[in-house]
């Protein structure tokens, strides 16, 4: 199988290792009476990862992530250059003067890599992971995750339709993102399979409190600038 090499990939590749234990400290709960295990960790996603392993590692049955897409974009809700002060301080602990004269997917490469190890030893022997992606790092995620989960252990890519698009470089228009599906092991799941087709689904109308209309069992779509948008 290929093995995707960058520069700075010899600093993370077991930097997982070398993240310290974190106790959580719990600041609050919903109610007196809350008996929900959920949780909001406010953290370094690295951090939080590794404090979540002695509890829950090979427990996790399903992960989403959505990571910076790494489109260059400084000046949209969060710095999307991988150029953020505390990320290129953790660059510089980590990797060394040579991350200075990383590009910008090296120094995305080096982000994600420990955090993707972290959370493989999270899943469950069922479990499965969802990430959400663009063609600015689409091929090197690909690559990193076939190394990490296995390359035969791959579900996706799943195609999503943006329903935004619009006429990107060189007048090309880019209609879809994607999010790329991993088992924890080829035998994943019932009889083999994880994910199921239920052809029995029908499509219902859901109203909320602002009179806005969604569709249940709607196609995966962003509709609108940004995000997600109702369907009418």
């Amino acid at each position: 199988m290929p093995i995707l090499n960058w520069n700075g990939k010899s600093k993370v590749i077991n930097y997982h290792f070398n993240v310290p234990y974190h106790i959580l400290d719990l600041q609050y709960t919903f109610g007196a009476n809350n008996k929900s295990k959920s949780m909001i960790i406010h953290a370094d996603n690295l951090i939080a990862l590794k404090s979540l392993l002695p509890q829950y590692e090979g427990k996790v049955d399903c992960i989403y992530i959505d990571p910076p897409y790494n489109t260059g974009n400084e000046k949209w809700v969060y710095n999307d250059n991988v150029n953020d002060p505390k990320f290129r301080k953790w660059l510089g602990q980590v990797v060394g003067k040579e991350g200075e004269d990383l590009s910008r997917h090296d120094k995305w490469l080096c982000m994600m890599y420990p955090r993707l190890k972290l959370l493989a030893r999270l899943l469950s022997s069922n479990g499965v992971i969802f990430i959400s992606i663009d063609d600015n790092e689409f091929s090197n995620l690909k690559a990193i995750c076939d190394e990490i989960f296995g390359h035969d252990n791959a579900l996706g890519p799943i195609i999503q339709d943006k329903g935004n698009a619009k006429n990107d470089t060189h007048n090309v228009q880019k209609n879809h993102e994607y999010i790329i599906a991993y088992r924890k092991k080829i035998d994943a799941g019932q009889d083999g399979h994880v994910l199921f087709s239920d052809r029995k689904v029908r499509r219902h109308i859901l109203k909320d409190i602002q009179d806005r209309y969604f569709y249940l069992s709607d196609p995966i779509t962003t509709r609108g600038e940004g995000g997600d948008s109702p369907s009418t």
